[in-house]
C-alpha cells in the first residue's frame, strides 16, 4: 500500500504557490560555417564546402508554468525536493492530473472536479498499484502486484478489508470479510476447490473440499481440532 508519504508528496504541487513564470528564451540561431578550397590540379578547380554545425539547444529553468490567453494557469512543471512534478488544470483552476517521480518510485494521481485524489497508479519498487479513493479520500480498492501475482482488496468505510480476490501459487482465492474480520474463503487450488468458514478469531470451522482424491467436509472446534468429518 501506498504510505502517506507518497500521498503528500503529490498533494504538494496543490499547496505551492505561483513561484516560478515560463520562461521564452530565443534558442540560438544555427551557425554556418563554409570553408571553400579550390583545388587547381591540371585543368579546372573544383570547389567544396562544409555542412553548416547543428546549435545546441537547451533551456534551463526550475520551473515552467503553461497559461492561456487569459493568464489562468493550465499546466505546471516544478521541481519539489529535488523531484520533478507535472500537474494540469481544468478551466476552474482545480488539479486534475499529478505525475511526477516520488521517494519510493513514480506516481500519477487523478482529481476529481473539487481537487481531491480519486484513483492513482503508482510503480514502488518495480510493484505497480492502482488505487481508487472516496470522496473522503479514503482507499475503496486497491489492486497490488507483488512477486508476478496480482491481488485486488475492497475496503469498508472504516478502512477493513471487505473482500479480497487474487492469485496465489497455488491458485486463486477469494476471502470475505465483516466488521469482526470473519471470514469465508473460497479456493481453486491445484488440487480441487476449496470452501472454508472461519469464526470471530480467524480460526476454520467448517471446511468443504472437492479434491482429486475424493470430495468432504469436516467441522473444527476453537483450537483447530476436528469434530466431525465426512466421509
Amino acid at each position: 500500500m501506498v504510505t502517506g508519504t507518497t500521498e503528500e508528496r503529490l498533494e504538494k504541487l496543490e499547496h505551492t504557490a505561483r513561484r516560478y513564470r515560463l520562461v521564452l528564451t530565443g534558442l540560438g540561431t544555427a551557425i554556418l560555417a563554409c570553408v571553400v578550397t579550390w583545388v587547381v590540379v591540371g585543368t579546372a578547380g573544383r570547389a567544396q564546402a562544409q555542412k553548416p554545425a547543428e546549435a545546441s539547444k537547451v533551456i534551463r529553468a526550475n520551473g515552467f508554468i503553461l497559461e492561456d490567453d487569459n493568464g489562468r494557469t493550465c499546466a505546471r512543471l516544478d521541481v519539489i525536493e529535488g523531484l520533478p512534478m507535472l500537474t494540469m488544470y481544468d478551466k476552474n483552476g482545480k488539479p486534475r492530473v499529478a505525475l511526477g517521480a516520488i521517494e519510493e518510485g513514480l506516481g500519477l494521481l487523478l482529481y476529481d472536479e473539487s481537487g481531491k485524489s480519486r484513483a492513482g497508479l503508482f510503480t514502488l519498487k518495480q510493484t505497480p498499484e492502482l488505487h481508487l479513493y472516496d470522496e473522503d479520500g479514503k482507499t475503496c480498492a486497491e489492486l497490488v502486484v507483488t512477486e508476478g501475482l496480482p491481488m485486488l482488496t475492497m475496503y469498508d468505510k472504516t478502512d477493513k478489508p471487505s473482500a479480497m480476490l487474487g492469485v496465489s501459487e497455488k491458485g486463486p482465492m477469494l476471502t470475505l470479510y465483516d466488521e469482526s474480520d470473519k471470514l469465508a474463503g473460497l479456493f481453486a487450488y491445484k488440487q480441487g476447490p476449496e470452501l472454508v468458514l472461519a469464526d470471530e478469531n480467524g480460526k476454520p470451522r467448517a471446511a468443504l473440499f472437492a479434491h482429486k482424491q475424493g470430495s468432504g467436509m469436516g467441522l473444527f472446534d476453537a483450537s483447530g481440532k476436528t469434530t466431525w468429518s465426512a466421509p
